[in-house]
């Protein structure tokens, strides 16, 4: 129904942003990497997706067409509303989600809010073979065979033994073992320790 928005951003607030079209400003819920691409009073286009329920009518934007396609997979499973979607992709960069569903990285998806590993099985099950591959890497880059290798699971079990959170662990491992996957367990424990303090 709204393909995108143009205009400028009036407010950002800590899950959505209010955006002024011409003389409305439309409150839009918007995961984290598009809030911190957004800068007060600058313009941008978001792509949207309209949700349309009995009591309610909620706009959701994204900065890349990208984010919004995985989106849309995402709601497209049962159990999965926009909030929940929105929680995953505010939590893991679209890259790693792709690539996780693709790969079956269950551990990984369950790291997001909200998400068990019932759910997580459950996304991969029904987006494995939907998912298009090139959601996995804006460069087009070979498929993975997994998200996180042997030194992104020493790094992770080794961070997790100095008592940080679960959630931020995967998603900083992860994030750097796609980065740089040629990394060592140390190399990775010393950028990760670097990313979470």
């Amino acid at each position: 129904m709204i393909a995108f928005l143009d205009g400028l951003v009036a407010e950002i607030r800590s899950s959505s942003l209010v955006m002024q079209a011409g003389a409305f400003g439309f409150e839009v819920f918007a995961p984290k990497s598009t809030l911190l691409n957004a800068k007060s009073g600058a313009a941008i286009r978001l792509y949207t997706h309209l949700v349309v329920k009995e009591d309610d009518l909620s706009l959701y934007g994204f900065h890349t067409e990208d984010l919004l396609s995985l989106f849309r997979y995402l709601i497209s499973v049962s159990g999965i509303g926009p909030k929940l979607a929105l929680g995953v992709l505010s939590a893991l960069p679209t890259t790693m989600v792709a690539s996780a569903i693709i790969t079956g990285d269950a551990g990984l998806l369950s790291s997001a809010p909200g998400v068990g590993k019932k759910m997580a099985e459950r996304m991969i099950l029904e987006l494995k073979n939907k998912l298009p591959e090139h959601l996995m890497a804006a460069s087009g880059s070979v498929r993975p065979k997994s998200v996180l290798n042997v030194a992104g699971n020493d790094a992770v079990e080794a961070l997790l033994a100095l008592g940080y959170r679960e959630t931020q662990v995967k998603s900083a491992v992860a994030e750097l073992a796609l980065a740089n996957p040629e990394d060592s367990a140390e190399n990775l424990i010393r950028k990760a320790l670097a990313k979470l303090r």
